[in-house]
């Protein structure tokens, strides 16, 4: 029996380091696998056991007075088996209530009585007297995001399935002898120019732009999105009508080798059905057009080209005309054409496509 008190120590403990318990400590001290917080809790007892002082505990374990004491103190009443271990706290403050819980997530499904289309932490806290940390966490719990919106449209094209088996079929096995083009035009991109010079990146800190800008006009993009190697025929025009459309069909017919058919897919804009667009089909029986249904813009695979030109070269650019804004868009075809092209692989199960549509309408329907 060891007394801390002849040690200089906190005065009504004392304990004595068994020999199988010293055995214990000095392998856990040098385990170097074991949590440091345990390694300097032993190295307590060890050293108290040693006669080591307080004063000499605290620089050889860099820990304060009081916590000397308290494992000293943990040791004395629970042995090693209180070291690895952590004493329970009470809470500061009562649990929430499962009812009030439930009720947080009620209103948080329900359109607030506010003018407002959703809830804020800050609102459903007052409403619910709770703090606006113990809302976020009933939400995070739950999964419940009120300001995150996401958009959506389900086809109502009463042929979904058949165009849809269609078109992936083009995708996944296209026929022989033949060039399958995902076309559509990119309309009214403006040539936007900014009011002052931004500021470069640098560490830090982000690249810069004016908010406001001045605009230069606008110009259509018409595109052709090669299925089988992922290139892509552009050409720039004024406007978007069916005979900017007739021109961009003429120039991939002479791009496109003779004796090869020519499947388009493309979407249900009225240029794309006009009758002098369906007079020129006439005269040029190797073509076919696949439409895709009715607000199915993701069924096309040249609006992923489109996206990614938006996103690296439009979004941020700075034209100070139309002309130049044609000249980039010209330059990233054709760097994507010569560095970047590659077969467009389509991976969905159409079958799995039609069923998720049909869940939203069985949705829906339930909901309304």
């Amino acid at each position: 029996m060891r007394d801390l008190r002849v040690m200089g120590m906190r005065t009504g403990i004392s304990f004595t380091v068994a020999p199988w318990d010293r055995k214990q400590l000095e392998a856990l001290v040098a385990n170097g696998n074991s949590p440091q917080k345990h390694v300097w809790r032993a190295r307590i007892v060890l050293l108290s056991d040693d006669g080591v002082g307080t004063q000499g505990i605290m620089a050889a374990t860099s820990k304060s007075k009081t916590t000397v004491w308290r494992w000293q103190a943990r040791y004395a009443d629970a042995g090693v088996a209180g070291l690895l271990s952590d004493a329970t706290r009470p809470p500061g403050k009562a649990p929430t209530s499962q009812e009030r819980v439930d009720e947080v997530i009620r209103l948080t499904q329900e359109s607030p009585p506010h003018e407002a289309t959703h809830w804020t932490a800050r609102a459903m806290a007052r409403a619910m007297g709770l703090g606006v940390v113990t809302v976020q966490r009933i939400w995070k719990a739950h999964g419940l995001s009120p300001h995150r919106w996401r958009q959506f449209k389900l086809s109502n094209d009463p042929a979904f399935a058949e165009k849809l088996h269609d078109v992936v079929g083009l995708y996944v096995s296209p026929p022989a002898h033949a060039v399958v083009l995902s076309v559509d035009e990119k309309s009214q991109i403006q040539a936007l120019d900014r009011t002052q010079p931004g500021l470069p990146l640098k560490k830090g800190r982000g690249p810069t732009v004016t908010h406001d800008y001045k605009r230069n006009g606008t110009t259509t993009l018409f595109a052709a999105l090669n299925v089988l190697d992922g290139s892509v025929i552009g050409q720039n025009m004024q406007r978007h009508r069916h005979q900017e459309f007739i021109r961009f069909l003429s120039q991939i017919e002479r791009d496109v080798p003779e004796g090869k058919s020519v499947h388009v897919i493309l979407d249900n804009y009225c240029t794309h059905k006009h009758t002098k667009v369906r007079a020129w089909l006439a005269r040029h029986p190797r073509w076919t057009f696949h439409f895709i249904p009715t607000s199915s813009s993701w069924l096309n695979a040249v609006e992923g080209f489109f996206a990614k030109l938006t996103r690296r070269r439009l979004k941020h650019g700075v034209f100070h005309s139309v002309v130049d804004l044609q000249a980039a868009i010209n330059r990233f075809i054709d760097e994507h054409n010569t560095k970047e092209a590659k077969p467009f692989i389509w991976r969905a199960d159409p079958d799995d496509i039609i069923a998720a549509r049909n869940r939203g309408f069985q949705m829906l329907d339930s909901i309304h």
